[in-house]
């Protein structure tokens, strides 16, 4: 694979959930990607960058030896390759908010289980090794971890491990199989990574202007624009009430003295209930419009 010194390279999941939620991310950002899901790299035609299609394990390698340098990997995924490498290589730079699971150790249903110790001297079957034997350490419990690359729910019933260790989003798998949830190891989510190597001033300003744009696509997800009229003696209680905003923009009304209009985005959710805390506090012609694009 011929790769092109001279554009950015994103590394991210191939196929599966991760796989269409980082694309969009990507779209969100304002870059057109050429079709090329089932190939292994697909041309952004309005930003210098390539994607790169690789299964999820792969991606931490790909951005550690600089290959590629940023990617979209679960948190899991880069902190199980990080236990187990001389050397990461890898920072994050944004948490993305979409692949939220947890990596959770489950016990078979019949069976008693009273805390972290009733799994001393016991066996538990994971795909995440280096997190499981972290997690033991870390309360000193001492038990054997068996790697399996799939087909984990399966290991009591096969006789291989007693216990098993995976990640668990709804919780259906486990309960099919069998077995509940009884301790979680890590708690996860999509985050993007950028290399630690040097890559020059050209591709470290590309991704200064790649990391702007995925920060505002970021900041508008749960912010909005909120729009209102109000009296002076209403601004302060006003201003107190607007959820998660810096200080407000307020504009005199013209040829209503004493009258403002009231402009502020909020970075949290607004709610009905918000509204009508707007209204009682003197509020009124209240708008509240979402955000489609912002550069912080």
């Amino acid at each position: 694979m011929l790769v092109d010194e001279s554009r950015l390279h994103i590394a991210i999941q191939k196929s599966g959930r991760l796989s269409d939620y980082s694309r969009g991310l990507l779209k969100d950002a304002g870059l057109r990607i050429q079709n090329g899901k089932n190939d292994l790299t697909a041309r952004v035609e309005n930003f210098p960058a390539d994607l790169m299609f690789v299964r999820d394990d792969d991606i931490p390698t790909f951005v550690s030896d600089g290959v590629c340098e940023f990617g979209v990997v679960g948190e899991n995924v880069l902190q199980e390759f990080a236990l187990g490498a001389a050397e990461a290589g890898i920072e994050i730079v944004a948490r993305l908010g979409f692949g939220r699971c947890s990596l959770r150790i489950a016990a078979p249903e019949t069976a008693e289980y009273r805390g972290p110790e009733t799994l001393r001297g016991s066996r538990i079957a994971t795909s995440y090794p280096c997190l499981v034997r972290r997690f033991l350490d870390e309360r000193g419990i001492e038990a054997d971890v068996v790697k399996m690359n799939g087909a984990v729910e399966l290991a009591p019933r096969l006789g291989i491990a007693g216990f098993v260790c995976d990640l668990v989003s709804t919780g259906a798998t486990l309960e099919a199989n069998g077995l509940r949830a009884v301790e979680t190891v890590l708690d996860s989510e999509a985050v993007l990574v950028r290399t630690a190597r040097d890559v020059g001033d050209r591709k470290a300003e590309l991704g200064s202007r790649l990391l702007s744009r995925i920060d505002g696509v970021l900041a508008t997800r749960d912010s909005k624009y909120i729009m209102m009229n109000a009296g002076e003696e209403s601004l302060e209680r006003i201003s107190a009430i607007l959820p998660g905003a810096e200080a407000p923009t307020i504009v005199p009304l013209h040829g209503r003295p004493g009258h403002f209009a009231v402009h502020a985005v909020c970075q949290e959710s607004v709610f009905w209930e918000t509204l009508q805390k707007l209204k009682d506090a003197g509020a009124s012609a209240i708008l509240v419009v979402p955000i489609e694009k912002m550069m912080l």
